[in-house]
């Protein structure tokens, strides 16, 4: 079959197919014989249990990965994609989990990267700036373009990788996990933006584990499992929670977190009157051993600030701890390491 040369300019307005996609890797199988539509004016979800094969397949749409059979197709021209440039020109933006940013860049630099306005063979920084703002506009208003992107949170770099991807003007855009790191208001932005693509004609892929939001805003989902396609529901009316569930783990789950009361093993940790950088009240509670203790807010509500006081990152200004009735003094994450006090960041990364 005579494939496209991804430097031709592909039509806006087409389908986007994956023809007996399969890649595999030394011992394991990721992807078998996918076959399925995303029509464009549609968001359509990918969804299935991790390992399912839905970020391998988007790395093959970005170009990261090639296939080892198969291929994609837009409209009516066959695509072999052998770089992320070849995907770009192709008019294809994947917005990954694992985010693609240089920390010691300015966000309008990490923005226009690549591609930056420039006169006279230099760099046009006040161009730069304002093509930043426009992209940041009803997005992430609030975001300085001239800020350092390390300086950012986990959630507002999120933003602006989103509004990165969207600034090539593509025809097909995938998000994975776009909403992992968002509080509930970039959630609502989020939302209105991806409405605003599909309604503009373009291919929306979706992927992501919070089921409310497929239900909010797609339109189509296709159901992955252990690397194959298990069916595709074009009608979200057919659709609703526990039929998603059962199709992607292949078997009817009455109770979904096996949930199981077990007994406690007395105090093991306890705050009191804990005060420092990003918490505007003391902080005071107790879990025991056996206890799994979740702490829920939005962006800037002070669990991360209250994290790194916990794990010696931050030095708290007021308050006690206590493990197991001795009480602790944590100057540095050695401190809390030593006490047996470790710390899972949410950016993955560090």
């Amino acid at each position: 079959m005579q494939q496209a040369s991804v430097q031709q300019q592909i039509p806006h307005g087409g389908s986007l197919r994956f023809n007996g996609i399969g890649k595999t890797f030394p011992g394991v199988k990721a992807l078998s014989d996918i076959n399925f539509e995303a029509r464009p004016g549609s968001v359509h979800a990918l969804m299935g249990e991790n390992g399912a094969g839905k970020s391998t397949l988007l790395k093959i749409l970005g170009g990261s990965y090639q296939p080892n059979s198969g291929d994609l197709q837009i409209g009516d021209q066959h695509l072999a994609f052998k770089s992320t440039a070849d995907s770009i020109a192709a008019g294809v933006a994947v917005i990954h989990q694992e985010l693609h940013l240089v920390p010691e860049m300015s966000v309008a630099e990490n923005l226009l990267l690549g591609h930056m306005p420039n006169r006279w063979g230099m760099i046009n920084r006040r161009a730069m700036v304002r093509r930043a703002r426009e992209l940041l506009k009803g997005l992430a208003d609030e975001i300085d373009p001239n800020t350092r992107l390390g300086d950012l949170s986990l959630g507002q770099r999120q933003l602006v990788e989103i509004a990165k991807a969207m600034s090539r003007n593509a025809h097909v855009i995938a998000f994975d996990e776009p909403t992992s790191s968002l509080s509930a208001r970039e959630i609502d932005r989020l939302m209105a933006i991806i409405t605003r693509l599909r309604d503009e004609g373009r291919v929306i892929l979706y992927v992501s584990h919070r089921m409310e939001e497929i239900f909010r805003v797609c339109d189509a989902v296709t159901v992955f499992k252990d690397g194959r396609f298990v069916r595709t529901f074009e009608d979200m009316a057919d659709l609703d929670h526990d039929r998603l569930v059962t199709c992607m783990v292949g078997r009817d789950i009455q109770d979904i977190y096996n949930y199981r009361p077990r007994q406690h093993q007395g105090p093991s940790l306890r705050v009191t009157g804990l005060m420092g950088p990003g918490l505007q009240e003391p902080a005071s509670f107790a879990v025991e051993k056996g206890e799994i203790l979740g702490f829920f807010g939005l962006v800037g509500a002070g669990r991360t600030e209250m994290f790194r006081m916990l794990s010696g990152l931050t030095r708290s200004q007021a308050g006690t701890l206590q493990l197991e009735g001795k009480p602790l003094n944590l100057r540095s994450p050695r401190d809390a390491i030593d006490a047996g006090i470790l710390l899972c960041p949410e950016d993955r990364k560090k």
